[in-house]
This record gives structure tokens, C-alpha cells and sequence, in this order.
């Protein structure tokens, strides 16, 4: 018996599917609070002490499934960053280039990766410091854009 083998045909393409998803407890809290407050918190193992940003709700080192909440402040450490050039307008956040960045907040042993802005990238390095940046309360819609950014701590540098 002789087996023939297809020629593998690829389509380019892309499927947009309007979709909610229930972001739990934990995640419902922690938007909750970035919309009504513009506070950040994360959460902690009550074993081994890490503090999780985003928080979870349990956590993945020791597996305990019950951690606490901490209020983290507003500011932190740039970890590392990317710069995007490449343009997909329907999926994107703004039009290139732009900045995302792990940002690890004062008190956080995990790092947030989200926008960064108020700076040119070459002006960027890992350690730098930055701060949040909120949407005004009456935008603010309980979604993880109601921070907006992040930006140098203490304001643009260009």
C-alpha cells in the first residue's frame, strides 16, 4: 500500500470574536479598585511571603490557595522593556511606536507589563524609575487601561 502525502495549504487570515470572560474574585477586586480608587493591589502568600502583581489567587510557588491582599504604591522599578514598530491598527493600543515594559512595584516580587510613555526610548534602561499614570475618575471603566501607563517617576523626560 503506497501512501501519498498532501501538499500542506496554509490560509493567512484572522478570526475577531466579541467574547466576556468572568475575571473572578481576585481580578474582579483588584479593577474594582483601580476604577473606583486608582490604587494598585497585589496579593501575598501567607507561606512564602511573595507578592504577586497582577495578583493571583493562589499562589504558584508553594500552591497555597488562599492569598492576602496588599496595597502596593503607584510606582516601581522598570525591569525591561520592548519598543513595537510593527502596525496592526485593529489589535493595537496606539499606532507605533510605543513601549511596553515590566514594571515591578515598590513592595511587588513580580512585574506588571503594560505601557510606557512620556519618554523616548532611547532614553529608557532597566532600573529607571516610573509611576502610574491613571485615567480621570469619570473614565475609568474597571478594565486594566484604567491605568493608563506608566511614565518616569516624577514626569516626562525627554
Amino acid at each position: 500500500m503506497s501512501v501519498h502525502l498532501e501538499e500542506n495549504i496554509f490560509y493567512d487570515g484572522r478570526i475577531r470574536m466579541p467574547y466576556k470572560w468572568a475575571v473572578g474574585k481576585t481580578g474582579s477586586f483588584f479593577l474594582t479598585q483601580l476604577r473606583d480608587h486608582a490604587r494598585i493591589w497585589g496579593s501575598r502568600c501567607p507561606d512564602c511571603e511573595m507578592v504577586f502583581m497582577p495578583p493571583r489567587k493562589n499562589c504558584p510557588r508553594c500552591l497555597v490557595t488562599d492569598t492576602t491582599w496588599v496595597e502596593l504604591p503607584p510606582r516601581g522599578v522598570l525591569e525591561t522593556f520592548t519598543v513595537v514598530h510593527f502596525s496592526e491598527p485593529s489589535l493595537q493600543p496606539m499606532k507605533p511606536p510605543y513601549i511596553y515594559g515590566i514594571v515591578k512595584l515598590d513592595g511587588a516580587d513580580t512585574g506588571l507589563t503594560h505601557l510606557v510613555n512620556e519618554i523616548e526610548p532611547d532614553s529608557l534602561w532597566p532600573g529607571m524609575r516610573m509611576e502610574a499614570v491613571f485615567k480621570k475618575a469619570n473614565q475609568r471603566r474597571g478594565e486594566i487601561t484604567d491605568l493608563l501607563y506608566f511614565r518616569p517617576e516624577g514626569g516626562a523626560r525627554q
